[in-house]
């Protein structure tokens, strides 16, 4: 079954919108700024040495070093992959993104604002 000229519409807005949608994404991802290695390789040498002291706390069947290169390990691993820090600073919305902006409140809110835009003028 073929579809109507609405519907052939409505498919085309909801591509268009999608579209635009993930180049939104795209966009406001690729600001996350490089990884600092520096902090990767501290993060991984404290990870390191807490497996050292986690593997010397089972050798010497000392609990409470275990625990502890337990939560050194751990720090460390969440130092190495945890998101850098300082975030991008914000760049202006030029004139012509200003429609982009404020269409980035949904796709379903779009719709919808379309779909009771359509109805009023129907009445």
């Amino acid at each position: 079954m073929p579809l109507s000229e609405q519907e052939q519409r409505l498919l085309e807005e909801m591509e268009r919108s999608l579209y635009q949608n993930d180049a939104d994404f795209v966009a406001t991802s690729a600001r996350r700024g490089a990884p600092n290695y520096t902090i990767l390789a501290l993060g991984v040498l404290i990870a390191v040495l807490g497996v050292g002291t986690l593997v010397a706390g089972v050798i010497t069947q000392l609990l409470f070093l275990g625990i502890l290169g337990f939560a050194i390990m751990f720090g460390g691993v969440l130092l190495a992959v945890a998101p850098p820090r300082k975030a991008a600073p914000e760049e202006p919305v030029a004139p012509t993104q200003r429609k982009r902006a404020t269409s980035s409140r949904g796709f379903m809110d779009n719709l919808n604002d379309r779909w009771d835009k359509r109805q009023e003028d129907r009445e």
